[in-house]
């Protein structure tokens, strides 16, 4: 390398890209991750989880024909990229799927595919809207798990995901064509390293993988992801899956359960197995994703008590008192966040409510990129009444509950009495 016109600039585009990793090294270091592994249990459990990677993986199973019938349209439309269909599909039995199953799997999808193919038009809008539907249900789910109610506007979503599944395939087999070139023009670079081909084209798929889930993680959820945290769930994700796909290829092979028992059918079990086994990598990826904020954000987030929200809401209205008293302009949802231990995607909906009652307000001045929108307390709470926060998180005023009201003259309390 010193000896090539080239190495000043490869140092100098190494040291850059050391320069901007530093800080998402820090970050990957400074989470607890103990803290995470028993975030991960909750939201689990109290997702439901497990339900859902089952929910896609009935939903997988369909789209899988639809899917390989639209990428190899794709191809065909265009013969320049018909070469690069077979490295493709290399790729996928080589990475994404254990050994022991790909190539039958692959060739059941060609198969099922070339027969797809020669549908008329009902036909293939049913395939269509088939994997639509995945994409729209791969849609809800991560946007429940970020705890957005409102996901992107249709044809937006509708643009994201069909660019996705025609100029996806496209790419990636680029890359690969290319990295494969690569690797055997400069065979006599790396040939000398023991593995070293082997390694660099591991690292490859590893990194493909893992760039192919961060950007879902940033662009999916209808909310603002960073791409350092995204990144983070993706290299998660792709972990995972290369520990899974190992340890599913170990089992096959010395547990011959299914062989046994399914004979030639066995790679449908199997197949179902390891796409559940996937989601559940990729929803856990998502979760961790969601809940890195508040995990960087340091020390251990509190377990919700009975009435969280009453409780919660309440708190940050005395934090935003305290910062109008001491002539801070306002707090961050981050602030609040590290100031109450309480993770934004469980804060952010109090601060809608609180917005809506009007006793909160939010800046939107934003001096430099980067920077996030401010609260301000917008009420006296001296003669403000409790009475609408009282109703909307503890009990709400109705008919059967009005008694109970007057009884307790809750409707005369202010919000300066119980905080």
């Amino acid at each position: 390398v010193s000896g090539c016109p080239c190495g000043g600039w490869w140092h100098h585009s190494g040291m850059q890209l050391i320069e901007r990793l530093k800080p998402w090294l820090r970050d990957v270091a400074s989470i607890p991750w103990r803290d995470a592994a028993i975030t991960l249990r909750e939201r689990f459990r109290e997702d439901r989880l497990g339900l859902t990677a089952s929910s896609l993986t009935f939903t997988t199973t369909i789209a899988l024909v639809p899917f390989i019938t639209v990428a190899l349209a794709v191809f065909t439309a265009f013969p320049m990229f018909a070469k690069f269909q077979d490295v493709l599909q290399k790729w996928l039995i080589e990475s994404l799927v254990p050994d022991n199953i790909a190539r039958q799997v692959l060739g059941y999808l060609n198969q099922f595919a070339g027969k797809a193919s020669k549908l008329g038009v009902v036909g293939l809008a049913a395939l269509l809207g088939t994997a639509l539907a995945l994409v729209f249900t791969i849609d809800r789910t991560l946007n429940s798990i970020w705890r957005v109610r409102t996901s992107r506007p249709f044809a937006q979503r509708v643009m994201i995901y069909w660019a996705s599944i025609t100029l996806g395939p496209v790419l990636l087999a680029v890359s690969l064509s290319m990295t494969s070139y690569a690797v055997s023009f400069s065979k006599g670079l790396v040939g000398g390293m023991p593995g070293g081909v082997s390694l660099l084209l591991n690292l490859l798929q590893f990194m493909l993988v893992a760039a192919g889930m961060a950007a879902m993680f940033r662009f999916v959820p209808n909310t603002h992801v960073r791409w350092g945290h995204a990144w983070i769930g993706g290299v998660f994700v792709s972990t995972g899956m290369e520990l899974a796909k190992r340890g599913l290829a170990l089992y096959v092979s010395s547990v011959p359960t299914y062989s046994a028992v399914y004979g030639a059918f066995a790679t449908l079990p199997i197949l179902l197995v390891w796409i559940y086994v996937v989601w559940v990598i990729v929803l856990l990826g998502a979760a961790l994703t969601a809940y890195l904020p508040s995990l960087l954000a340091g020390g251990t987030l509190r377990r919700l008590p009975h009435g969280w929200r009453f409780q919660f809401s309440l708190e940050v209205v005395q934090h935003l008192e305290r910062a109008r008293a001491e002539g801070a302009k306002g707090l961050t949802l981050e602030q609040l966040c590290a100031a109450m231990h309480v993770d934004p995607l469980r804060l952010e909906p109090l601060m809608r409510t609180l917005t809506a009652f009007d006793w909160v307000g939010q800046l939107q001045e934003v001096l430099q990129p980067g920077d996030e929108a401010r609260y301000v307390l917008l009420v006296d709470p001296d003669t403000t009444p409790l009475e609408p926060l009282l109703s909307a998180w503890l009990v709400e005023r109705t008919d059967q509950t009005e008694k109970m009201w007057q009884i307790g003259r809750w409707p005369s309390v202010t919000l300066r009495e119980v905080l």
